[in-house]
């Protein structure tokens, strides 16, 4: 899936990151969402490596990538030491600067890392999504009804952890039904086959419940301090109109200069539904 790529293990000061590297060019570093893995860029990837160096992680506690400890605070899956982890790993490789694109989660760590790290960031795409800091400030019914989850997850350990366990195929596969307006058929066989055996690791399970945990706990705290700040690198804003009937390019013009919005006619996954329009997107704007 990933033809002419590189598999490597980087280690960071908080966990030990899997990856994959492939293309030449420019650097440009992938960041998936929730519950996939880095597999997710598969259709894209191997198009953006024509023209740059494309990085594709498995985030802290995702895939391959270590698992490391939790702790009461929520720090260690916080989107600061995810971002931190991601800077740590373009730096070994040699990018002290480098194009940025991410989706769900990956989005939440990626506009983190541009807050944090603003040198590092040439451009940065966030596919889906809207500050994590809005989608807790501005919950209605509607809301707490598409995003669930957020609320569930967020719950003490182990109860969701139990709950998944219980059969994580039939839980994962729901997601991706449930958030690609019911569809599931554009999904690659081999995609699914390596998110299903990511996520049976009761590891994972936990991390990921985790990793939402601290999205509704230290990440909120992170944000609060900088609610009034304002990205100076150029942003795409990318999402499924099915899933997300909003501009969101409107909300993110709170938070950046310069925004470019592309509406793509999908649900939530778009690098696998409209891997071609989503590729070409990126092009444009990372070119």
């Amino acid at each position: 899936m990933f033809d002419g790529f590189e598999q490597r293990r980087l280690p960071t000061a908080g966990a030990e990151i899997a990856l994959r590297i492939g293309g030449a060019g420019p650097p440009v570093l992938l960041l998936h969402g929730y519950p996939q893995t880095h597999v997710m860029w598969h259709a894209v990837a191997p198009r953006l490596a024509e023209r740059f160096t494309v990085v594709c992680p498995d985030l802290r506690g995702y895939g391959a990538s270590a698992k490391p400890p939790s702790d009461p605070e929520h720090l260690t899956y916080s989107k600061r030491a995810t971002a931190q982890d991601m800077v740590e790993v373009m730096a070994a490789l040699g990018f002290a600067r480098f194009g940025l694109v991410g989706h769900d989660r990956g989005a939440r760590v990626a506009h983190r890392l541009a807050l944090d790290h603003p040198a590092r960031v040439k451009r940065l795409a966030v596919l889906d999504i809207i500050p994590t800091y809005d989608v807790f400030t501005d919950v209605d019914q509607a809301v707490a009804t598409g995003t669930y989850h957020w609320f569930f997850l967020i719950q003490p350990a182990p109860y969701p952890e139990t709950m998944i366990g219980h059969d994580p195929s039939f839980f994962l596969r729901w997601h991706l039904r449930n958030w690609s307006a019911g569809r599931d058929d554009f999904f690659d066989p081999r995609a699914l086959a390596a998110y299903e055996e990511a996520f049976a690791d009761p590891a994972t399970i936990h991390a990921t419940c985790e990793d939402y945990r601290a999205g509704a706990s230290i990440d909120l705290l992170h944000d609060a301090v900088d609610r009034d700040r304002t990205l100076d690198c150029p942003v795409l804003v990318v999402w499924g109109e099915k899933g997300k009937p909003q501009d969101l390019g409107a909300i993110w013009r709170e938070r950046a200069h310069d925004v470019r919005a592309v509406p793509l006619p999908c649900g939530h996954f778009l690098a696998e539904e409209l891997p071609d329009e989503m590729a070409q997107a990126l092009l444009a704007f990372l070119g």
